[in-house]
This record gives C-alpha cells, sequence and structure tokens, in this order.
C-alpha cells in the first residue's frame, strides 16, 4: 500500500490531487505510463540539434588517437631519451587549450542565446569551429596549433546552448531522460567515428598506402614518396574530414533547425522559409507525395499544445502557479540557489577526472614500451606501444559500446533508482577503471592476456560515463530555479565543464611526465584521477535529487 506521505507529495509536485487524477482521460494516463523512443515528441528537431553536437567530438576526439605522433612530428629532435615526457607535457597543453576556449565564451554565448536566440549562437559557433577544424590541419608549430585549438574550443562554448535547447524542445519533465540521451547518442556515435577515423587518416602515406602511398590511387603526380600534401602535412587528412562533417550539420541546421527561445521562436526565419520550399520541392517532384506538408505540421503543432499542456489541465483544472513559473524570470543574483551551487561543482568534478583520462589513457597506449625487470606494486613504467590506428579503433569499439549502454542500460537503471541513484553508482565505478589501469603496462609484452585487461579497463570507464554525464545535465536543469534562465544555467556549467577540462589534461600530462621520470607511470593515475573520482563519490551524496525523483516516481 502506498504511503500517504508519498502521495501528498507526488501530489504537491505533480500540481493533482488523488481525486482529480482519477478524471484524468484513461487515453492521457496511459500516455503517462509508458516512455519509450518512438513516442519521443520533436525527434526530428532532436536529430536536428544532435547532429550540430557533432562539432565536440569532432574537433576534441578526433586528434586523441595521433596527438602523440602529431607533437613528435613537431619535434625538432623526436628521438631524445626525454622526448616522451616533453610529449606528455605538449599534448596536455593542446588538449587542454581546446575548454579552455570553451570557458571563455560559455557564459557569453549562453547569454547571447537568451537574448538573440539559440539558433544564431548555434550557426555561428559551427562556422567558426568548420574553419578552426580546417586551419589546424595545416598547422606544424605548437603555437598555431594552440591557437587553433583555442578558437575551436570558443565556438563549441554553445554545448550549454543546446542543452538548454533540449529542455525547451522537450518541455514534459517525463519525456526528458530520452530527450537528453538523444543528442549524447549522436555525439558519442560521432565521437566513435571521429576516433576511428582520426587514427586512420592520420598519416595516410604510411596508414593508407593504397590510396595515399607511391603508388597510391591519389598519387596523381608520381611522386616516389607519395603524394606531396599529405608529406608536407601529414595531419591534415583527419582536419579535412571534419570541416566537411560539420559544414554539413552547419548547412542542415541552417535550413530545418527551429527557434526554440519563447521570445523568438515566432520569428521570421528565412533559413526555415528555405528549408521548407527545399522540402516541398523533394517531396512534390522527387518523390511524389503531394499534399503531405500540412498533415505534417499540424500534427508537430498538436505535439508542441500537447506538451505544453499540464496534466491537471487535460482534466480541466488550472494550475497557475505553472504559468507564473514560465514568466518569471530571476534576477541574476537568484539564480545561484544552494541547490543549483551543489549540482553545478558536481559538474565540475565529473570532466574534471574524465578529461584526463581521455587525454592521459591514449597517450599510455602509444608511449613506448619498457622492460621492467624488478617491478614492484608502484615501481614501474612504459606504455603500450600500440600504433595511431589501433588505438583509434580500439577507442572507437568501446564508444560503440557506450552507445549501446546509453540505449538499453542507462533509461532501465535511471527508472528504478532515480536520476540521482543512476549518478551515484556510476561515481562508485570510476575509482576500479583508474585504480587498475596504470598495471596495463606491466602487460605490454603479453600478446594475450594485454587486450582482454585493456577491454575491462575502458568498459568499466565507459559504463560509467555513459550513466554519469546524462545524470548531470538532467540534474543540472532540475535545479535552475527557472526555465527562462536555462541558457545561463547550462552556460554556467559548461564554463566550469571546461574549466575541469583544461586543467584536468594538463596536470594529467605534468603528472605522467613526473612519474615517467620516477618510473611510477601509475602516479597520474593514483595521485589525481583516483583522488579527485573519490571525492566526486562523496559530493555525490551532497547533491539533492528528491524533488526530481519524487515527480518521477510519481509520473510513472
Amino acid at each position: 500500500m502506498a504511503n500517504p506521505r508519498d502521495v501528498e507529495e507526488c501530489e504537491r509536485l505533480l500540481g493533482v490531487s488523488a481525486s482529480e487524477e482519477k478524471s484524468i482521460p484513461i487515453a492521457v494516463r496511459a500516455i503517462e505510463e509508458k516512455v519509450t523512443w518512438k513516442n519521443l515528441p520533436h525527434k526530428r528537431q532532436l536529430l536536428l540539434l544532435a547532429l550540430c553536437r557533432l562539432s565536440t567530438p569532432l574537433s576534441n576526439a578526433c586528434l586523441i588517437p595521433y596527438l602523440y605522433y602529431l607533437v613528435k612530428s613537431i619535434l625538432s629532435d623526436p628521438d631524445h631519451p626525454s622526448a616522451p615526457q616533453k610529449i606528455s607535457r605538449l599534448t596536455g597543453l593542446l588538449v587542454a587549450a581546446y575548454p579552455l576556449g570553451q570557458m571563455s565564451t560559455s557564459m557569453l554565448w549562453g547569454r547571447v542565446s537568451d537574448t538573440y536566440g539559440r539558433k544564431p549562437a548555434i550557426l555561428i559557433g559551427l562556422f567558426i569551429s568548420v574553419v578552426a577544424n580546417l586551419a589546424f590541419g595545416f598547422s606544424r608549430t605548437i603555437g598555431m596549433l594552440l591557437f587553433w585549438r583555442v578558437l575551436a574550443g570558443m565556438a563549441n562554448g554553445i554545448l550549454g546552448v543546446m542543452r538548454t535547447m533540449t529542455a525547451e524542445i522537450v518541455k514534459e519533465r517525463k519525456y526528458q531522460t530520452r530527450a537528453f540521451l538523444a543528442p549524447p547518442l549522436i555525439f558519442n556515435s560521432g565521437r566513435v567515428a571521429a576516433l576511428a577515423i582520426g587514427g586512420c587518416l592520420a598519416d595516410p602515406v604510411d596508414n593508407l598506402p593504397a590510396l595515399f602511398g607511391p603508388s597510391g590511387i591519389f598519387n596523381f603526380s608520381g611522386n616516389p614518396k607519395g603524394v606531396a600534401w599529405t608529406l608536407s602535412y601529414p595531419y591534415a587528412l583527419p582536419a579535412l574530414f571534419n570541416g566537411v562533417v560539420l559544414s554539413v550539420c552547419l548547412m542542415l541546421a541552417a535550413l530545418w533547425l527551429k527557434e526554440s527561445l519563447p521570445t523568438k521562436e515566432k520569428d521570421r526565419d528565412l533559413g526555415i522559409i528555405i528549408g521548407k520550399t527545399i522540402s516541398g520541392f523533394i517531396r512534390n517532384k522527387i518523390l511524389r507525395k503531394p499534399g503531405l506538408e500540412y498533415t505534417a505540421v499540424q500534427i508537430e503543432e498538436a505535439e508542441i499544445l500537447m506538451a505544453d499542456v499540464p496534466i491537471a489541465q487535460a482534466s480541466g483544472s488550472s494550475t497557475p502557479t505553472d504559468n507564473i513559473s514560465r514568466s518569471y524570470r530571476p534576477a541574476f543574483r537568484e539564480i545561484w540557489t544552494k541547490r543549483l551551487l551543489k549540482t553545478l561543482f558536481a559538474f565540475l568534478l565529473l570532466p574534471l577526472h574524465n578529461s584526463t583520462f581521455l587525454h592521459i589513457f591514449p597517450v599510455f597506449l602509444s608511449m613506448p614500451t619498457t622492460e621492467n625487470k624488478h617491478p614492484t606494486i608502484f615501481h614501474f613504467t612504459g606504455g603500450l606501444g600500440l600504433a595511431s590506428p589501433t588505438v583509434g579503433l580500439y577507442l572507437a569499439t568501446f564508444g560503440i559500446c557506450g552507445i549501446l549502454l546509453q540505449l538499453f542500460l542507462y533509461p532501465r537503471i535511471q527508472k528504478y533508482i532515480g536520476t540521482i541513484g543512476a549518478f551515484r553508482f556510476a561515481n562508485s565505478i570510476f575509482p576500479f577503471a583508474y585504480i587498475y589501469a596504470p598495471y596495463l603496462s606491466l602487460l605490454s609484452g603479453n600478446m594475450v592476456e594485454k587486450w582482454p585487461a585493456m577491454a575491462v579497463i575502458l568498459f568499466l570507464q565507459v559504463m560509467a560515463r555513459t550513466m554519469a554525464f546524462p545524470s548531470t545535465v538532467i540534474l543540472l536543469t532540475e535545479a535552475a530555479p527557472s526555465k527562462s534562465v536555462l541558457g545561463t544555467v547550462h552556460g554556467a556549467g559548461n564554463t566550469l565543464s571546461a574549466l575541469a577540462s583544461a586543467v584536468g589534461p594538463v596536470l594529467g600530462g605534468i603528472l605522467l611526465a613526473k612519474g615517467i621520470d620516477m618510473g611510477v607511470v601509475g602516479l597520474v593515475w593514483w595521485s589525481w584521477m583516483s583522488a579527485v573520482a573519490f571525492i566526486a563519490l562523496g559530493w555525490s551524496f551532497v547533491v539533492s535529487g528528491k524533488e526530481h525523483n519524487a515527480a518521477e516516481g510519481c509520473m510513472e
């Protein structure tokens, strides 16, 4: 039997009493009971928004498999005994440059989007991202590489705007768990492709000799060493791929992505007008399906209307407090409630250790192996000596694993233990991955055992972050004092996330180099990543999720 206090809490959160709930139409209650990917509203808009999210994995993840070799190719003396330490420090700077750029503009993008609209901010950011990616591939000095990485990060400060847009597109709370999972699914798919393509397209004369080698298909000039421009710019091909894909995403967003800011969504949009013209031409002249446009528009409008109608209104009662909360916009000082500040700190801790892992682990896999003749439990060093295509494909394989976990595992876990429960469970997994990861170097010479050992470490980390990231986004959205300041809240979250993503790799690179000098390659894993992961686990019990989980329980 239900606890009377639980029933009262549900009534308070939903604004509907038990007697009123009985008057809700059976069809409406049936819809409330079941939330699936199929009945998720506004899927086309979510897909377009998710495609815009590709700018982050393509800009940030594509270079991970070959970053070690890119920096090594620029050094004047790459074979010097101190080269691995120098490479680890420089790779840390290059990885950190991107989130530093994000941090510098995230709040600005949030405030601009709250004033001028979400779509203009996203389009401008995508355009700058295209330019920065193309220029990065043709840079051959550390200074220029850092500059274009910072600019790409500044362009991708729009991540908070995209998260805000997701919340505005899907207004009903019961759909938001899956709605917030949709962009990360495309994000992770893009990350998988970026890792695989970045590893395989880097240094194409060596990695793709059939296409770019001395007798390759694209060696039109007959250069005896291979395609000339790939010899001068061996890491430009992944950047060209990024630029082309992001240009397509920019075009699709300009033509079909709709504005979601309430004060701007009714404004005239030239891109949408052109997009509708193109859609109508394709539908009527090519697909020969006239007369469908009116029906599609009406269905979409009905979905919008249904999403805006609270449950209590469906039964004939009104909820004036909901209308007040929608129209009220708190002052800037009033935004930073105690609950929001706690959630923002949790939002900071997660990328602090995760970004370090994403930088250190591929470098660790690429580092040359070392023969540890007399290793102790802490004193051993060396990497695994894997080539960039192997690193990229291996990381991409587990990226696919992350997509499957997001599709099938996270929604079920979140349903049974709630968002805050899933967040705490995820934080309890990270320390295990970080504590055991450095011991992989002791298996570098074992061709059988090292692969399953690597798989276990990667699986733990991927599973944890798959559950942690959507949970933090949902918790941050719920912690916002008003929907009218979601852009500012997510801008603040993205700023802190970018700060953490910059600090983590820099400190990680320094500690990795220090550990190599000391003969303790696990130094960065144990003194930094594990320590931050344990702090994040403890803080997850400070973050409040009661209101959110209670409401979700009522709706289910």
